[in-house]
């Protein structure tokens, strides 16, 4: 987290300019909201993990948004909720920590479902942190009904009236067809309105990262959470939480031409418990294979060269309940 709190200060623009803005903003909101959609759609390139199970965003994502005018640092925090392990506890500190740093926060809440417990449990604490500026987003219209849309629009006004949050605006998207309109070539329409609405919220300066830098994650962290990503889907029965990835190494290939590079990735895949084994393998190891080549297209598009990727998967005994193991998975 320590590149958050770096502000130089801006030089002041020249009158009649349009003064450059820059910082960072985070998307809150109960598991499964739409924030990583979200902060794909912004950035319009996959950097934070996706995936139709809540819980699935671990560490700090950042997606970039570069614009002539400002750069806007999307900050992915995990889902806060009420915690029941040493890891939910761990989760939601980096969460509070990062909402005190950023300089908007956007509260996702999805269209097509009415506030609930969780809204309320996140607007609570949102409404503790006074400075930062708020706007609600309401996610997922293109499954909602304009009458539904309409009523959600205005349950989250009157949420923010009943706990004295002052939204700085109230925003409909659907990130699902912002990714439509980017596929065909289009603005996307949303989703920029969106961004046109956060950047006069973001202080004045210079920009904080290099133009073409999607996401400062290290490479190994984001080759991780694709693995990750990719043994996930179809598992349905098992948490979400229980498979870790850890990436012992990433090396080229020696005695490779330079016009033909391989890197080798040798990653571990951790589950807490034996019997979990045979689910992330599945029959004659089918399913691991699956995982290696669906991950393996994610990863060989992200770093722009070939990859030969060796998966292992290990028994690290109830990790989410032992600080010793959490600290060596990266928690």
């Amino acid at each position: 987290m320590g590149a958050m709190s770096v502000r130089t200060s801006p030089s002041p623009s020249e009158p009649g300019e349009t003064p450059h803005r820059s910082g960072f903003a985070c998307f809150v909101g109960r598991p499964n909201a739409g924030k990583s959609t979200l902060t794909n759609a912004l950035v319009g390139t996959k950097v934070a993990i996706t995936s139709n199970r809540p819980q699935t965003t671990r560490h700090t994502v950042r997606g970039i948004v570069h614009r002539p005018d400002a750069q806007l640092v999307l900050v992915d925090t995990p889902g806060l909720h009420k915690p029941r392990t040493l890891l939910g506890e761990r989760l939601n500190d980096v969460v509070r920590t990062t909402w005190a740093e950023v300089d908007v926060i956007g509260f996702c809440l999805p269209a097509d479902q009415k506030l609930g417990p969780g809204d309320r449990y996140i607007a609570t604490e949102l409404a503790g942190i006074k400075k930062t500026p708020k706007v609600a987003i309401v996610t997922k219209t293109d499954l909602a009904e304009p009458e539904q849309l309409a009523q959600q629009l205005l349950a989250v006004d009157r949420l923010g009236t009943e706990l004295g949050i002052e939204w700085a605006e109230i925003i409909p998207v659907s990130a699902v067809d912002a990714e439509k309109e980017a596929d065909r070539g289009r603005g996307a329409g949303q989703v920029s309105l969106l961004a046109d609405l956060l950047v006069p919220l973001l202080p004045e300066g210079p920009a904080l990262y290099p133009e073409g830098d999607l996401t400062d994650e290290p490479e190994q962290v984001m080759v991780a959470e694709l693995i990750r990503e990719a043994a996930l889907e179809g598992v349905r029965d098992e948490l979400p939480h229980s498979i870790a990835v850890v990436v012992e190494e990433m090396l080229p290939r020696e005695d490779r031409p330079a016009d033909k590079p391989l890197l080798d990735i040798h990653a571990n895949l951790y589950i807490e418990r034996p019997s979990q084994k045979g689910i992330v393998i599945g029959p004659k190891g089918r399913r691991l294979k699956d995982v290696g080549t669906k991950s393996r297209k994610h990863i060989e598009a992200l770093l722009g060269t070939p990859v030969f990727l060796d998966l292992h998967v290990k028994v690290a005994k109830d990790w989410q309940r032992d600080p010793k193991q959490l600290r060596r998975l990266g928690f």
